[in-house]
């Protein structure tokens, strides 16, 4: 049993030590290079490495056993199994805590991607690789991604990008903030201002999905796609390029900037090969005109044809709004081009549908209803005003007496009626078999007598929102009575249908019949939660557990990159304050599992909090998560003498959380050099996270 236990651990650290396979020279340096083997190829081939399963081959090495870490240098290469494999001119590695560094023209590669960058960070234990000074990924059939800071986690197949995010593909362009892209398969998550080209459309939003190989995804949070004069607002919108289709889905808003119009609801289709929109629940339209629009509502609504000869489809229900006139039917047909609006009817045969079968299509404007079989509405579309209407059988037109309880009716075959330049009905022609009921009155308004007649033709003048002018054609009979000689019976003509109670007098009443709206809830994509950095506290410890031995950091590569300041997230008792309460609050932080620190400052004026380092010269990063009200600033700065500010930024904190970050170089002067959080005033409400400071390579 010893002899096996000794056995076992001896073969660990066997593992865990750096082997070399093959050296041409091999020489030695303690003046420079102090317990160092030097490496050298010969003319038959490279150096040779082994690691835990990696091989490393470079034109020259340093090797310190005792500390089981190398230096490789010139043409250097790393495989890994059968699917990373690694080149570029310099790579330190530390067999203790198996971290790579590399740097000059990488190339990272594995079956289906291959990273490019300047400087690479490699962690094999967690297999992640990670850059921060710009790269690109090529990733097959999905393009090419750059961005200014990239992950790799090798095990999952998973790439996340942040900063200046480009994907390019012969289909696409995407731009965004943070991008998490899966290799398997081929999809790409969104998060903050984002925006996809193609060379169909422009898709915006601030979270979204695509799938690279399908060209299918969806937009989230103010999410809109922008295509051929038109733009599709909705919560939630879904897009097919292969088909050119798009769904949208709560809240819809598309706008046609050709055409003036614009179509609402809370679910559409759209496609664009045919240039058709389908869209329902609480569906309308808008017709926008210089002086006054026109909203359509309607269960179901379609707009079709190319912009130069739209037609709108407004079905079931529909119901007409405009400042001055309003109006009813089954549906309604819109030609763009023409300007024809019409107003149908739909008499199925043996229907029971009470609408359909009693309810003529009508129209009001101003104080006169119109009713008929069907109602063709005339726009001007070059002076974009009203210009004549005509009424299709059965045509009934009523206007209330002015001052008493009676109603002016006359009706006929088809009723044809003119517009003035205020929109205003102010002629009107009754054609055929024509009747009509009028109460005249003098200049006075005084009641002078109903007239009651039957005419080929009635010619009605209207001014002010009042009959002016009867006139009859071809009179067949007729007869003016005394109010109180009228027969009750008689003061109605067959087919009279007051309907005022059914008049739209606002936006807001072409709704006030539909049923309750509910809404599907949309689940989506969580939200955006920022991981921990690449380098963590796990990684720092591997870090600081190979400086027992001889660091990464011994070329001033890794040690940069740790956190200087004491603890990231203990404001309390690792920072000093002046006039700063710190508060232990209940509110998540962005991982949404750590709870933050909330600082206030205690009167007005400049509280503060600061953190001081013993580093006395170097580049510095200093970054935190922050959240809340107000406005603040983060500081580096000289600790002790005359405290110079090396660099000041004015952070307007917001509701949701977001990382800051500011760099500056200092000299060595003697002082050392610390980071503020300062002007915090006592209105403020500010939540602090993950504070760190590193060197800058």
């Amino acid at each position: 049993m010893f002899f096996l236990a000794f056995f076992t651990s001896a073969s660990l650290y066997a593992q865990q030590s750096i082997e070399i396979k093959y050296s041409g020279f091999l020489t030695f340096d303690e003046e420079d290079y102090p317990g160092a083997k030097i490496l050298t190829r010969d003319d038959s081939e490279q150096v040779h490495i082994f690691h835990a399963g990696t091989d490393m081959w470079c034109d020259k090495a340093y090797y310190y056993g005792k500390d089981n870490f190398i230096e490789a240098y010139g043409n250097v290469k790393m495989i890994q199994g059968d699917t990373i494999n690694m080149t570029s001119k310099y790579v330190e590695y530390n067999g203790t805590n198996q971290l790579a560094f590399a740097s000059g023209n990488v190339e990272l590669t594995n079956p289906d991607s291959k990273i490019t960058t300047d400087t690479l960070y490699f962690d094999r234990e967690k297999q992640q690789a990670f850059y921060r000074s710009y790269g690109t990924v090529a990733i097959d059939t999905s393009g090419t991604i750059t961005s200014k800071i990239g992950r790799y986690y090798m095990q999952e197949k998973k790439y996340r990008f942040v900063e200046d995010v480009v994907l390019t593909n012969p289909e696409a362009k995407i731009e965004s903030n943070y991008f998490d892209f899966y290799d398997e398969p081929k999809h790409a998550y969104l998060f903050g201002p984002s925006t996809i080209t193609t060379e169909e459309s422009v898709t915006y939003c601030e979270k979204g999905f695509y799938d690279t190989e399908a060209k299918t995804g969806y937009a989230m949070k103010n999410a809109k796609i922008d295509y051929d004069g038109k733009e599709i607002v909705g919560d939630s919108l879904y897009f097919d390029q292969n088909k050119n289709f798009s769904s949208a889905t709560n809240n819809i808003k598309i706008t046609d900037t050709l055409n003036n119009s614009i179509v609402k609801g809370h679910y559409a289709e759209v496609f664009k090969a045919k240039d058709s929109i389908f869209i329902t629940k609480r569906a309308y339209a808008i017709t926008v005109q210089e002086k006054d629009s026109i909203y359509i509502h309607g269960d179901t609504l379609m707009v079709t044809g190319k912009p130069e000869k739209r037609i709108t489809r407004i079905f079931r229900n529909v119901k007409l709004y405009k400042s001055d006139m309003s109006g009813k039917a089954d549906s309604i047909h819109v030609n763009h081009e023409s300007g024809l609006t019409q107003l149908i009817n739909i008499n199925t045969p043996g229907s029971s549908a009470a609408f359909s079968t009693a309810r003529k299509p009508i129209l009001w404007n101003l104080g006169n209803q119109m009713t008929g079989d069907t109602i063709h509405l005339q726009s001007d579309t070059v002076k974009d005003k009203m210009d004549s209407l005509i009424v299709f059988n059965h045509a009934f037109l009523i206007s209330k007496d002015t001052l008493g309880d009676g109603f002016n009716q006359i009706n006929g075959k088809k009723l044809v009626g003119l517009f003035n330049d205020k929109n205003e009905l102010y002629h009107v022609d009754i054609i055929k078999n024509a009747q009509s009921i009028y109460y005249f009155r003098n200049e006075n308004n005084e009641l002078v007598g109903i007239d009651k007649s039957k005419s080929g033709l009635i010619n009605i003048l209207i001014q002010d929102n009042a009959i002016e002018e009867v006139r009859k054609i071809n009179q067949i009979d007729g007869n003016i009575y005394p109010e109180s000689k009228f027969p009750k019976n008689e003061r109605i003509l067959k087919g009279f249908d007051w309907r005022e109670d059914e008049r739209p007098n606002s936006v807001e009443d072409l709704f006030k019949d539909d049923p309750p709206l509910e809404l599907p809830v949309i689940k989506g994509l969580d939200d955006y939660i920022p991981e921990e950095d690449f380098f963590d506290e796990d990684l720092t410890n591997r870090i600081n557990l190979g400086k027992k031995n001889r660091a990464l950091s011994s070329r001033g590569r890794i040690n940069k990159q740790r956190n200087l300041l004491r603890s990231k997230h203990n404001f309390k008792d690792h920072w000093n304050s002046k006039g700063v309460q710190v508060i232990k609050t209940s509110v998540l932080a962005p991982n949404k599992k750590n709870e933050v620190s909330e600082i206030k400052g205690k009167a007005s004026g400049n509280n503060y909090l600061y953190h001081h380092i013993d580093s006395t010269e170097g580049e510095f990063k200093f970054s935190i998560w922050l959240k809340g009200k107000g406005t603040i600033q983060l500081v580096i700065q000289e600790h002790g003498g005359d405290f110079t500010r090396y660099k000041t930024m004015n952070v307007s904190l917001k509701d949701k959380w977001e990382k800051y970050s500011i760099s500056s170089v200092k000299a060595d002067d003697g002082n050392k050099v610390r980071v503020m959080i300062c002007e915090v005033q006592n209105t403020d409400t500010v939540y602090l996270w993950n504070s760190s400071l590193t060197m800058i390579d």
